[in-house]
């Protein structure tokens, strides 16, 4: 059930896939701004390495890095005022090999991780679908 919300929330927001970054703060806001996202997106990356289907993507990675970058990366899209200074998610991920059932794990991750924080499903679905036009550039395979 959760891979078809899934599956069906990536198809409407592709459908109606808005700017990169928002002109509203209110989700940002709704995430504890930056030091919000900074904790979550922290635990974000520790559970991915941990994953027994995707963790090996992120075996070798700069944890806290990686997690410096998401945090800018989900700032921005939420509508605060950091900006992403890293390469674009087609340059990230070109050579990964990267399949829609690998992409569907990493938002399930997401998911639990912002659960375990007490993110409201509503504001876990407003920043999903900002989030969901990246699988185009993302899955490779």
């Amino acid at each position: 059930m959760r891979a078809l919300f899934i599956m069906l929330l990536l198809a409407i927001a592709g459908a109606v896939a808005g700017p990169a970054h928002a002109t509203d703060d209110s989700l940002y806001r709704a995430f504890g701004e930056k030091a919000g996202l900074s904790t979550l997106m922290t635990d974000f990356v520790g559970r991915l390495r941990a994953d027994a289907q995707i963790g090996h993507y992120f075996k070798d990675v700069n944890a806290k890095h990686l997690a410096t970058q998401l945090t800018d990366q989900l700032c921005l899209v939420a509508g605060g005022p950091c900006e992403y200074e890293g390469a674009t998610m087609k340059q990230s991920h070109a050579d990964m090999g990267i399949t829609r059932a690998d992409f569907n794990r990493l938002v399930e991750v997401l998911q639990d991780a912002m659960g375990a924080y007490g993110i409201a499903f509503g504001v876990q679905r407003q920043m999903l679908a900002r989030l969901a036009p990246m699988v185009r550039d993302i899955q490779t395979r």
